[in-house]
């Protein structure tokens, strides 16, 4: 059961989402203007031991991806655990751990690649810490694979600012690593997500005898298929194993994509944008494969497939549908959102294209596109998540039953 907070809970801590969920449109806009005005030769990004590349992957990774995934998880797991919302506290200390490791990045240096590796530690820990226990305690232990997730995202930090602390490297293999986890997360959470709004667009239609199923084992198979090439290209990197094992997941994410072909409510914009997130994860673990085994293409190219394409816009779907319902609003069904959505595909589509095309349209314009698109979400997200809720409801409740 979900806990009521009263009028005297600032409105940014009613739930646990509305920082997090600002904190990652912001950032992941802030991180990209930084990163394109760095290519551009206008401005150097802060000092880090491992080099401006890291930053970037880093912010990208463990800055707007580890936001999104907080938000997330601690206003879903209480959700379908049906125990208490998180206390506001630890949501407070949990999002200052996120700013005081943005912060760490600022002051560069060692000093400040120190104050950051603490922080982001103790933030995923501390999600750990907030939601293992009711993960543990439900009677099915339904859904242990967000705790295996969270507790693999907690190694792949702890290994990033070892490798570059320590070790002098670049982090790039944890970052992949971390990659992997995210998207094995993405689809977990998705198939939460999607079987109410697949149901909701088919009785919607009318089509009463059609329902939509997240089938466990085309799920399972998936996540095991990405969670394979994750290891193997850790263990063995750029190696003609993880080439096919890539093809795999590949296509275990096209496999996964035959629940959805339920009718015209395929065609309903929540429903095509998340069917969307599964074909950018499919693409781009294809990409992969082929780089891998064929030459043909980049792996970079598949990896932005993966980050800019399904990840971004997976994000962006899951922010605008439990940003909302959370928030006692409905999702908005203005024309912003699905440009937004074109955006993001186009974003990921074009940077898989780096080396054949101008930098002007392989680097610049998805910048371009990615920063318009998160910072119109944070200018139509603000408005919603930092006032009270006027719906009757208290904290993070979902809109009333009618």
């Amino acid at each position: 059961m979900l806990k009521a907070h009263t009028h005297s809970t600032p409105a940014l801590l009613l739930c646990a989402f509305r920082p997090f969920f600002l904190f990652t449109a912001l950032g992941g806009t802030l991180a990209m203007a930084a990163w394109a005005l760095f290519l551009g030769g206008h401005i150097a990004l802060p000092t880090l031991p491992a080099g401006p590349i890291a930053w970037h992957g880093h912010e990208m990774v463990f800055g707007f991806g580890l936001a999104a995934v907080a938000g997330f998880a601690l206003t879903a797991v209480p959700e379908f655990t049906s125990t208490r919302a998180v206390a506001t506290r630890i949501v407070a200390a949990l999002a200052s751990l996120w700013l005081i490791a943005r912060a760490g990045f600022l002051i560069g240096g060692v000093f400040g690649a120190w104050l950051a590796a603490l922080a982001e530690t103790l933030l995923v820990a501390g999600l750990i810490g907030a939601l293992a226990p009711r993960i543990w305690r439900d009677p099915d232990r339904r859904h242990l694979s967000f705790l295996w997730a969270l507790l693999a995202m907690l190694v792949t930090v702890v290994g990033y600012h070892f490798d570059t602390l320590i070790e002098g490297g670049g982090g790039a293999r944890w970052l992949h690593a971390a990659t992997g986890v995210l998207m094995v997360l993405m689809v977990v959470a998705m198939s939460r997500i999607s079987m109410r709004i697949v149901n909701a667009a088919l009785e919607d239609r009318g089509e009463k005898d059609v329902a939509y199923l997240s089938r466990p084992p085309r799920r399972n198979l998936a996540t095991f298929c990405i969670a394979l090439y994750t290891a193997l290209e850790f263990l063995q990197p750029a190696s003609a194993i993880s080439g096919w094992v890539a093809l795999a997941a590949a296509a275990a994410m096209f496999n996964l994509t035959n629940d959805w072909h339920v009718g015209g409510a395929l065609f309903r914009r929540w429903v095509a944008m998340l069917y969307t997130v599964y074909w950018l994860m499919a693409i781009g673990y294809g990409l992969i494969g082929l780089a891998l085994l064929a030459d043909l293409g980049t792996l970079s190219g598949g990896r932005h497939v993966l980050t800019v394409g399904a990840m971004g816009l997976g994000i962006f779907v899951i922010m605008n549908i439990a940003g909302r319902v959370h928030a006692g609003v409905e999702p908005d069904e203005k024309p912003w959102v699905p440009l937004v959505a074109l955006a993001l595909v186009t974003a990921a589509l074009t940077r898989a294209t780096v080396g054949w095309l101008e930098p002007t349209l392989s680097l610049f314009l998805p910048a371009a596109l990615w920063i318009l698109g998160f910072a119109v979400y944070f200018a139509h997200a603000w408005p919603v998540m930092s006032r009270q809720r006027s719906d009757g409801q208290s904290g993070c409740a979902g809109l009333p039953e009618s």
